[in-house]
């Protein structure tokens, strides 16, 4: 489908809904967090691009890796670009998950609906093709959003994940110490925690092994995938 008739069939669909806030119904299609009555939690990681470093956490991965920890990753298409083999190692794990997170990482509410388009349904296309796998998660960069944005994925056949707890991972000035305290503060059944793994979070690998081996068994926790989270009902006995 063209970006013109995409953005037609779009405007038609957002006839009466133009605003400068998000509607109630469409605020519901914006899924933060899993259901309460689930005891796992997600751990996400965002891999955005990056201009001066190698833009993969090793360390991080290794770690999930060894010790399988499940995790869901979004990758935005130009970091894909650059991280081929990488790529096909994540999608090779299977207690990973893989979504994506728009193309260039741009700034979605400043863009039109044809440019959002584009901006999402890229890197999707770009696994489809290169790679042989359906992406249906989708995280926007930097967490921003419109109306516009939600009906474009919507009308893309995905499922819009944010989270309900921002671990605050690429802030320097934060210690592993108390990027830990933050989430074990919100951490909760059915909660979806934001970290990186792009190299941007010097303290994301320590935190996890923190997580992981006292904050999250100590509240009943299980680490698990947004899709497993999302499909779990109720609490074990």
């Amino acid at each position: 489908m063209s970006t013109k008739v995409f953005s037609w069939i779009l405007s038609a669909l957002l006839v009466g809904s133009v605003g400068t806030g998000s509607s109630p119904d469409a605020m519901a299609q914006v899924i933060k967090s899993g259901p309460p009555s689930c005891p796992g939690i997600a751990l996400t990681f965002d891999l955005c691009p990056v201009k001066k470093s190698p833009g993969y956490d090793q360390a991080l991965v290794d770690y999930l890796i060894q010790h399988r920890i499940p995790a869901t990753f979004f990758m935005s298409g130009k970091w894909m670009a650059k991280h081929d083999a990488e790529v096909e190692h994540l999608l090779g794990i299977e207690f990973f998950e893989v979504g994506t997170h728009g193309e260039v990482h741009a700034h979605l509410p400043t863009h039109n609906a044809g440019e959002q388009q584009k901006e999402i349904h890229a890197p999707v296309k770009f696994l489809r093709e290169h790679y042989a796998h359906d992406a249906t998660l989708f995280r926007p960069p930097y967490g921003e959003y419109n109306d516009t944005t939600i009906d474009v994925v919507k009308l893309l056949g995905l499922r819009f994940i944010q989270w309900n707890i921002e671990s605050g991972d690429p802030d320097p000035m934060l210690t592993a110490d108390q990027i830990v305290a933050r989430i074990q503060q919100r951490a909760k059944p059915g909660s979806i925690v934001v970290l990186h793994a792009n190299g941007k979070g010097k303290q994301t690998r320590a935190v996890i092994e923190r997580l992981t081996t006292d904050v999250l068994p100590r509240k009943s926790l299980t680490p698990m995938t947004v899709s497993e989270l999302l499909a779990c009902q109720t609490k074990t006995p």
